[in-house]
């Protein structure tokens, strides 16, 4: 069974992500750039001088369609891919999609990410929670894992999956999906957002990595 959400804490988030006017992207064409008002996100994980950075939701059909750009990017390029989620209000079964997605993060072997896919991959027929809960059932059947009777009984991935959902709000991020490519040590921008990543991620990645390419021999000089 998957997880059951805490009426007000997911009442309470649906109203301040209203009142912020956090929605999903209807369309790429016309989009304005993301107003970041905090960028202590957009970094890539310790080792890595290129890296893709998400904020999406599980329900949006936009994220669903950037999502196979996504994964062949990270694939490609070999680069980190930071996945955030940024919950819509009017989306009933993405808080429960987000939960399964970081219970099956704690198996390990890049199930989360791989439950997320499959989500993405299959949102079309996912029209209510109880679509989603066999959808789980399965997915988590075929890959070895039995699921418990409460996927998160102390309500500790949700808390994880609403700070998520703050952290997106703190940086500026008001429609999913919003991705950026992020760099450290760069000669170029720290970030880049990506606003149509069908047509715009490779090439942004491929700039970032010439702009934290190191020089011939640099590396063996300390």
């Amino acid at each position: 069974m998957v997880y059951k959400k805490s009426l007000p804490l997911r009442l309470s988030l649906a109203v301040l992500l209203m009142a912020l006017g956090i929605t999903a992207l209807a369309a790429q064409s016309g989009r304005q750039p993301t107003s970041v008002k905090d960028a202590s996100a957009l970094h890539p994980p310790a080792g890595a001088n290129v890296a893709i950075v998400e904020f999406s939701d599980l329900e949006c059909p936009a994220c669903a369609r950037a999502n196979p750009y996504l994964m062949q990017a990270a694939a490609q390029y070999k680069i980190p891919w930071v996945r955030h989620d940024l919950l819509i209000p009017s989306h009933p079964w993405s808080p429960t999609a987000a939960v399964n997605a970081r219970w099956f993060d704690e198996k390990g072997n890049g199930l989360g990410d791989a439950y997320r896919n499959a989500v993405f991959a299959n949102q079309s027929s996912i029209y209510n929670v109880n679509v989603l809960a066999t959808f789980t059932q399965k997915f988590a059947q075929s890959h070895g894992v039995a699921m418990p009777f409460a996927v998160d009984p102390q309500g500790k991935l949700m808390a994880a999956v609403k700070a998520d959902t703050d952290l997106g709000m703190r940086t500026g991020v008001t429609v999913t999906p919003t991705v950026f490519v992020v760099t450290a040590h760069s000669k170029g921008a720290p970030y880049i957002e990506v606003l149509n990543p069908e047509t715009d991620l490779f090439r942004t990645i491929d700039q970032a990595l010439a702009d934290t390419k190191q020089p011939a021999g640099a590396a063996r000089h300390k």
